[in-house]
């Protein structure tokens, strides 16, 4: 070889491996955060909302059965003069039970879309922890010996593990 090489500063090398430690202990878990949200939010659609609109749709539909029974009733006795009370009730009942039909429709349909949406994004969120957990660590290590192996090219030696390079006219070669 013509020359040897200037190392002039293996600590960036060094600084880079710590900032990709930090980086990798600091992504996994917002990953996994990120993954988790997402099957929370689609449990809650898939249950809890499900449920709970199921549920007020059957309530919504026994009151508007008793709002025409109610009615009914009332057109029939000869005790009442004017139904309207009765009328009114019906149609809000009606409009209660419309609501909840409507509002089940728009937690199915945002059900479907979640998952449409997010299927792709979950792939990629997974392939990027599955690198974080599988390649980073691999990529530290290398780093290590990248710093070893300049350390023992410049000629010194890590002091406390970390890199103080110098370059080999430094260290007493030529």
């Amino acid at each position: 070889m013509a020359g040897q090489a200037q190392i002039t500063s293996v600590e960036a090398i060094e600084a880079f491996r710590a900032n990709l430690i930090l980086f990798t202990s600091q992504a996994r878990p917002a990953l996994e955060e990120a993954s988790s949200d997402v099957l929370r939010t689609r449990l809650w659609l898939e249950n809890e909302q499900r449920r709970f609109w199921e549920n007020e749709l059957r309530v919504r539909n026994k009151k508007l059965e008793q709002a025409q029974q109610e009615l009914l009733t009332a057109r029939l006795s000869d005790f009442q003069e004017s139904t309207s009370l009765q009328q009114m009730a019906v149609r809000r009942a009606q409009q209660a039970v419309q609501q909840a039909e409507d509002k089940l429709k728009t937690m199915k349909r945002w059900d479907r879309e979640l998952e449409n949406r997010a299927a792709p994004l979950l792939k990629e969120i997974e392939a990027l922890h599955s690198f974080l957990t599988g390649e980073m660590p691999k990529a530290v290590a290398q780093l290590v010996q990248i710093v070893r192996t300049l350390d023992a090219y410049a000629g010194t030696t890590p002091v406390g593990g970390g890199g103080a390079a110098t370059t080999a006219a430094e260290g007493g070669q030529s």
